[in-house]
């Protein structure tokens, strides 16, 4: 194992997470709010440890997808870890695991919250929190890529672990330039939200902090009740760009570059926006009779439905309280979630569209035995390899979920509350039902489960096998083989 590159891209994350704290100890400076002395203490102890890290550059910058692995999960670990340190240490998050809690859910673009009043942060807080998750949800490696010059040609592994979806590959040849591309395009599409609410008279603070929540689609509000007393036109705009962070990047990429014929053709991204046309449609006609007015009615349908597959988590309205059809769609559109390479989470549409096809060759395969039909997306054969890892994930997800489940019961609250709690953690959402539905927060769980939903948080950010195999023996064997034989 390469344990001298892990320490190096390590230290250049620190680096640059000290950089990105001065930030809110800038808006600190702005509001004149005495929280900002925090984050200059933490960003400096970051830019020390960065420093010190990276003073003795590696022999070597290759690496393969082991150490691209346990870099990624270290990564979000550290910036957790050191991210969470100004929340507890100003005393506006008094517990550790609540700081913890909350900042894995930022930097994870979950939106799951402990706190039962978050208008009472300050403002460098409230900035910090939804910046993790603009930070979160294009990557810091994917940003660490994009900025520092890394040899090696091996870098790709580090995308491929940090990136969300069944399979990453290069836009252009070098991969710092893919890198660059996609946060060309990230900065852009947040700044046009930017603007557009501004245009509707949202203050410029709430403006700023919604669009690193929609952008990251993590779904952190400034507001205790979310969205609920934002405009129509606010809350529309919000909608579409929901809908539009949570399309495969390699769509705009291609439009970009005058290929929009190729973009409309993408066959994740026709199944992404069908499913949230047929989501919105079903809801609209189950609460239309609940609303004031079809408008009102389709405002809504639409908001959530672009806030639960996107996996946002922001809320217009408490859903908890709609009818069981409703509810019960939203639930099933946890678990599809965004397109891959999106910076949305859940299991991704195109997991679901090659499970489907592979479903219905199985079934061919009973009624045609000799026949040989390979399965195809945007008209190209699925290789091998990709369906061998789309069943492997489905079923590591689904013992995962299930073990979650069964490790938080211990709290004794009820079944509904308890699935879709760590359904919301592990898909990256937010908001669940009942104990932990849109009106409510995390913060009743006891220690243990909220590090249980941390893991979740993690696990599900990640793909979750670059989070496993930091408990996988095999992993660092040859990292204590070597200091060991040194010795």
């Amino acid at each position: 194992m390469n344990s001298s590159i892990i320490r190096f891209i390590l230290g250049n994350v620190l680096k640059i997470e000290g950089l990105l704290l001065f930030l809110p100890a800038l808006v600190s400076g702005i509001y004149k709010e005495h929280e900002g002395f925090y984050f200059i203490g933490v960003a400096s102890v970051c830019a020390l440890l960065g420093f010190l890290m990276t003073k003795k550059p590696p022999k070597s910058q290759v690496f393969y997808l082991k150490e691209g692995c346990i870099t990624t999960a270290l990564s979000w670990i550290l910036l957790s870890f050191f991210g969470c340190l100004p929340f507890y240490l100003s005393g506006e998050i008094p517990s550790f695991t609540d700081a913890l809690f909350e900042t894995i859910s930022g930097f994870t673009t979950t939106g799951a919250s402990v706190l039962s009043d978050v208008e009472a942060l300050s403002r460098c807080a409230l900035f910090w929190r939804s910046f993790t998750h603009w930070i979160g949800g294009m990557g810091v490696l994917v940003f660490l890529l994009a900025v520092i010059p890394l040899s090696g040609g091996s870098h790709i592994n580090l995308m491929r672990a940090e990136s969300p979806g069944p399979s990453v590959g290069k836009l252009v040849p070098k991969i710092r330039y893919t890198a660059q591309i996609l946060y060309v395009i990230y900065f852009a599409m947040t700044l046009i939200e930017i603007l557009l609410l501004l245009a509707g008279g949202m203050p410029f603070f709430d403006a700023l902090t919604t669009s690193f929540g929609t952008a990251g689609t993590g779904g952190f509000g400034i507001k205790n009740d979310s969205f609920v007393s934002y405009s129509p036109y606010l809350q529309w705009v919000v909608t579409i760009f929901m809908i539009l962070f949570g399309v495969n990047f390699n769509a705009y990429f291609l439009v970009l570059f005058g290929k929009l014929k190729k973009a409309l053709v993408i066959e994740e991204v026709r199944a992404y926006l069908a499913i949230i046309l047929i989501s919105t449609a079903i809801i609209f006609f189950n609460i239309v009779h609940t609303c004031a007015s079809a408008f009102e009615a389709l405002t809504h349908a639409s908001f959530q439905v672009s806030s639960i597959i996107t996996t946002t988590g922001f809320s217009s309205i408490d859903f908890d309280l709609w009818p069981q059809t409703a509810r019960l769609v939203l639930i099933l559109l946890m678990f599809i979630g965004a397109c891959a390479g999106s910076t949305g989470g859940g299991i991704k549409v195109s997991r679901f569209i090659v499970l489907i096809k592979t479903i219905i060759k199985e079934l061919n395969s009973y009624i045609h035995p000799k026949s040989i039909k390979k399965i195809k997306m945007d008209g190209k054969p699925i290789e091998h390899e990709v369906l061998r890892s789309t069943n492997v994930y489905f079923i590591t997800f689904m013992i995962i979920f299930v073990a979650s489940i069964f490790a938080i019961s211990i709290d004794d609250k009820d079944l509904v509350t308890n699935f879709t709690a760590v359904a919301a953690t592990i898909n990256n959402i937010g908001p669940g039902l009942e104990l932990v539905g849109p009106t409510q927060n995390f913060g009743h769980f006891s220690c243990f489960s909220k590090y249980v939903l941390m893991f979740d948080m993690l696990a599900g950010r990640l793909e979750l096998f670059p989070l496993l195999i930091l408990f996988h023996p095999a992993a660092w064997k040859d990292l204590f083989t070597k200091r060991f034989s040194h010795k």
